[in-house]
This record gives C-alpha cells, structure tokens and sequence, in this order.
C-alpha cells in the first residue's frame, strides 16, 4: 500500500512538473515590449510635451573655434498643436541676440517611428531670416542641426515644464573689486 502510493505520488509530481516549468521564465528572458502607440497617440503626446514647456540647452555656430563653449538656446513655448492641413503651430518667444521675439508659426513635422522632427527647409523667419533646421524630440530631449545665411551648426537641450524652468542666466556681472587695507 506504500509503495502504491509513493508511486501515484511520483506519478502526480511528474505529471505536475511540466506545468510548474512552464511558467517559469527563463532567467535571460526580456518582458515584453509595450505595443507601439498609434499616430493621434503620439501626436497628441508631443502636444502635451511642447505646450506650456521651455526648450533649454545649447547651441554652436560652424567655424567658431572649438574651445569656445556653445551658448545658450532657449525657447518657451505656448500651446503647441497640430493643425488640421498637417502642419504643427508653434507659439514661441525667444532671444535673438538682445531683441526679444514672440512669434506664432506653422512648422512642418515629420515622423521616424515614434520620433517627431521639426523639419525647416529655408524656412522664412520673420525678423531672423531665412532657416533651415532639423530638431528631433524624444524623451525630454531635442537635439539638431541648424543653419541660417552662411552660418549654422548644432543645437541640444532638454524641455522642461514652464513652472519648473530655472531663470535664464543673465551677461556675467563684475564682482566687486576685494577692498584694499
């Protein structure tokens, strides 16, 4: 009688033991992807991550020497959506050189997978010229090329929410000079 049971026991747990297995991953196994997000989804998604936010970070210009740092880039944006022609509105105000400018344009933008890029071909900017750009955003993130007349070159940052952006910083000012004795 022991033994009958120690062999439907042994024939349960063999029984059994494929379908612990089988839930089991393996450890190298990789959870799986997210499903892609449809076009409307990401789309409205870059509205969320542009409207109300500032683009913060830097810039460089062809044909400066290397060891000059890039200078400041900043943009803030007002509410940013797409349009129903396809092209994207942009409400900005940014510094060019000391001249303030407010502007609200239609850009085109262009998608790689789920990745949006502002794309600029001799693009006329009021008050600015003429500008050729591509900015691509993911993540918090843009980075790009520009270029306007005979000069251009790279730009990076980052965009934060408006509420959260630290105050841009202003042209270096002297210290005071250390007091004599």
């Amino acid at each position: 009688m022991i033994r009958l049971h120690r062999f439907a026991l042994v024939c349960l747990l063999l029984l059994l033991s494929p379908l612990a297995l089988a839930d089991d991953k393996p450890a190298d196994a990789k959870p799986a992807a997210p499903a892609p997000l449809g076009q409307e989804e990401l789309e409205k998604q870059l509205a969320e991550a542009l409207t109300d936010h500032v683009m913060i970070g830097q810039f460089t210009t062809t044909g400066v020497p290397t060891d000059q740092p890039a200078k400041e880039d900043r943009y803030a944006l007002g509410k940013v959506y797409k349009m129903k022609n396809g092209m994207w509105s942009f409400e900005a105000n940014m510094k060019n050189g000391d001249k303030d400018v407010k502007f609200t344009m239609a850009f085109p933008v262009k998608w790689a997978g789920d990745t949006p890029i502002i794309t600029l071909t001799d693009w006329p900017m009021p008050g600015m010229g003429v500008f050729t750009a591509r900015i691509l955003i993911f993540r918090g993130q843009y980075a790009g090329t520009w270029s306007g007349g005979d000069h251009g070159g790279l730009m990076f940052g980052r965009i934060v929410k408006a509420s959260e952006v630290p105050p841009a910083p202003d042209k270096p000012t002297e210290k005071p000079a250390a007091k004599s004795n």
